[in-house]
């Protein structure tokens, strides 16, 4: 099955119990690509490990236009660099002018908080730094008494604190932009875009779990178990489309601390462990995998044509029944 957008959007979820089930039945890790070994391409970018699968090898030139183009997205995007724009908003409120490519991630943002009800916000950067996932990686959070200046304000909002004109950001305060949920996967649809540019029509673009797919051979994807690293509790089936996966376990620290947070509360969210969805683009996937931590699937679908399975801290999964692939019971 291909999701697509005009695809059914989610329907009446099944639920599974997956309490005690034996999740060694595939590699997470290993993905069916072809009937013929792709050539790869692996390098570590913006912090996670990329491989990108083509029939035969990228040519040096366009391997170099690839890196060239995520070093451009992370100068912009990156809350960790000090020499990006967004940290440049974070330090000096004003107007800034974002590339191009903004203006699609910007708008996919506009639609997930809104159909999230501000859950998902590209704001939360602020909130994650107060909780030790700062620039400087000290996953110590900030104390009570030191943050209440920052708590004494209201909580900043995208629709109401950011101010677009086209190309052009206007913010009257320092705020903290965090394009996480969605981000990643953006740039794996831009970098799919440039390999389709170099006239290739069958690829993979794998980064870390965010997932594109061109081609008519469908691929088989384990889908790792949450809670037991190596194992899985899945497995997705998919051809040209994505794929993109969602864990509070990826990046955790302190107790019950991790980067999946509502924007609302500020905590990081408790009920849903893990999700992945299937969308027609990947940034939409990721946006969704990260929206279904704290919204249902059919609140979400009616903006959004997606599938999914969703899994809970009490061992139940929730898949959507046109979700292409199996879970394991």
């Amino acid at each position: 099955m291909t999701a697509t957008t005009q695809d059914p959007v989610v329907r009446e979820p099944s639920r599974v119990d997956l309490t005690g089930v034996d999740p060694a039945r595939v590699d997470p890790a290993r993905v069916d690509r072809a009937r013929v070994d792709p050539a790869r391409f692996d390098f570590e970018a913006i912090g996670t490990h990329w491989q990108i699968e083509t029939p035969d090898a990228l040519e040096p030139s366009l391997r170099e236009a690839v890196l060239e183009r995520i070093a451009a997205f992370d100068a912009v995007y990156s809350r960790f660099r000090a020499d990006s724009l967004v940290t440049r908003i974070a330090q000096q409120p004003g107007q800034h002018s974002f590339p191009p490519d903004s203006a699609a991630l910007f708008e996919l943002y506009d639609r997930l908080v809104a159909a999230t009800g501000g859950a998902l916000d590209p704001l939360v950067g602020r909130e994650l730094e107060l909780l030790g996932y700062d620039p400087s990686y000290t996953l110590q959070p900030v104390a009570p008494g030191d943050r209440r200046a920052t708590d004494a304000l209201p909580r900043p909002a995208w629709p109401v604190d950011v101010h677009r004109n086209g190309l052009e950001v206007v913010t009257e305060r320092p705020l903290v932009i965090d394009v996480g949920a969605a981000g990643k996967g953006y740039l794996v649809d831009i970098v799919a875009a440039l390999l389709r540019e170099h006239g290739l029509a069958e690829f993979v673009v794998d980064a870390s779990g965010d997932l594109v797919h061109r081609g008519a051979e469908p691929i088989r994807v384990g889908l790792e178990h949450p809670l037991h690293p190596g194992q899985a509790i899945g497995v997705a089936e998919f051809a040209s489309a994505s794929l993109c996966a969602s864990a509070s376990n990826r990046r955790t620290w302190g107790d019950g601390l991790h980067h999946i947070l509502d924007h609302r509360t500020g905590n990081p969210a408790r009920e849903v462990i893990a999700t992945w969805v299937v969308a027609a683009d990947t940034a939409l996937a990721d946006g969704l995998a990260t929206a279904l931590f704290f919204t249902g699937a059919h609140q979400l679908a009616n903006t959004f044509h997606f599938s999914y399975i969703r899994m809970y801290a009490d061992g139940r999964a929730e898949r959507s029944r046109d979700f292409p692939g199996e879970l394991f019971s």
